[in-house]
């Protein structure tokens, strides 16, 4: 993969000017992302040094308003210029693209036949299918024509935000497009969604990461996301998660509980029913995320509540109160009844018994003792 070509053009050739230590760093935090160990950290590290990484990636753009690119574009570890140049070889994405036009096509399909079956398809927005596909066009050719072309040699295809996973905001009552999701029209490779309006960019670069490296996708759940992000709910680990076991809620936006940081859950808070881990991975590396601001989750990673359910509406909760983890201070019992308190009795007097002969023996003992001495 790009050995035979020259070194200015070889996508591997910038690895090797990066400085070893801050790459390593780079590659750890890309495997604590997804979980993985910081010695599976190491032999990313290592793969990347042999010209075993930078897997190439397309990335198409449908029904969308770019802000899946635009949060990738603000991730911190690694930024933007580490991650296309050193990490991946970003060989199409229209909004990053010096070229246009002809040369851009022709970048595309020179990708595609140089990286057959290799490359990793990502995309970026819904598919309409209404009327032929004609609501989005692209060279002269629908979305639906360009994710059926690109999809046929890819490894594997990455749905990256809400609208491609599941059709997000153009897919929502009346969908005049009839906007779909990517998984509602590639059925014969495997896909992964990595919802979120914006998605987390570590989610999206540790998945890549694991299937380049490890030759593996990460565990999927039933809307094929990877658990590693999606597994819990947000309500798990919410930072207000206290004052909801309390019952401190706050009633309405601006009022002296909201203030005070109290739950959101009464003025719509969706995240009981929203797998996602912003609550432990925050993006850009700050606490600038909806609940970390004061607003309640919109449930932006769910097929069912985005743009489905309206923002003050609350949500059904799976558990309604915390784990029972610990056992309680006084356990509840029943009544005792005569028997077992005779037995009891039986028991404690065998033990007070046995408690006076024992010392009996250790007074007789240290009498003993002392004659000697």
């Amino acid at each position: 993969m790009g050995k035979d070509l020259p070194e200015h053009k070889n996508p591997f050739y910038f690895v090797s000017k990066t400085d070893r230590r801050d790459f390593l760093k780079i590659c750890l935090t890309a495997a604590a992302s997804i979980g993985l160990s910081a010695t599976a950290g190491v032999r990313i590290a290592e793969a990347a040094a042999a010209g075993v990484l930078r897997p190439s990636v397309i990335w198409l753009h449908f029904q969308e308003c770019t802000g899946c690119t635009e949060t990738l574009l603000r991730s911190s570890h690694p930024d933007v210029g580490k991650l296309i140049l050193e990490m991946i070889s970003l060989d199409y994405h229209e909004t990053l693209l010096a070229a246009s036009g002809y040369q851009a096509e022709a970048a595309l399909h020179e990708t595609m036949e140089a990286r057959k079956g290799e490359y990793i398809l990502v995309v970026e927005g819904s598919i309409p299918t209404k009327d032929g596909g004609v609501y989005c066009k692209i060279a002269g050719k629908t979305a639906m024509d360009s994710l059926a072309e690109v999809s046929k040699n890819a490894a594997a295809v990455i749905a990256i935000g809400s609208c491609a996973s599941f059709g997000g905001l153009a897919a929502a009552e009346p969908n005049p497009t009839g906007a779909v999701g990517v998984s509602e029209l590639v059925k014969d490779k495997a896909i992964v969604n990595i919802p979120g309006c914006p998605p987390n960019p570590y989610n999206f670069l540790g998945t890549v990461l694991q299937y380049v490296v490890l030759g593996t996708l990460p565990e999927l759940d039933a809307e094929l996301r990877p658990t590693f992000a999606y597994g819990r709910t947000i309500h798990e680990h919410c930072p207000r998660r206290a004052h909801f076991d309390a019952g401190r809620f706050a009633e309405k936006y601006g009022d002296d509980n909201h203030k005070q940081g109290y739950c959101l859950y009464k003025i719509g808070c969706k995240g009981p029913a929203t797998g996602a881990n912003c609550s432990t991975r925050n993006f850009g590396d700050t606490d600038s995320w909806p609940i970390g601001v004061g607003h309640p989750c919109i449930g932006c990673t769910e097929k069912n509540l985005l743009w489905r359910t309206a923002l003050h509406d609350t949500v059904d909760i799976e558990h309604p109160t915390g784990p029972a983890t610990y056992p309680p201070i006084v356990p509840e019992r029943e009544g005792i009844s005569p028997v077992a308190t005779g037995v009891a009795g039986l028991v404690g007097g065998a033990l007070i018994g046995a408690g006076v002969v024992a010392a009996k023996k250790l007074e007789n003992k240290d009498d003993d003792n002392q004659k000697e001495v």
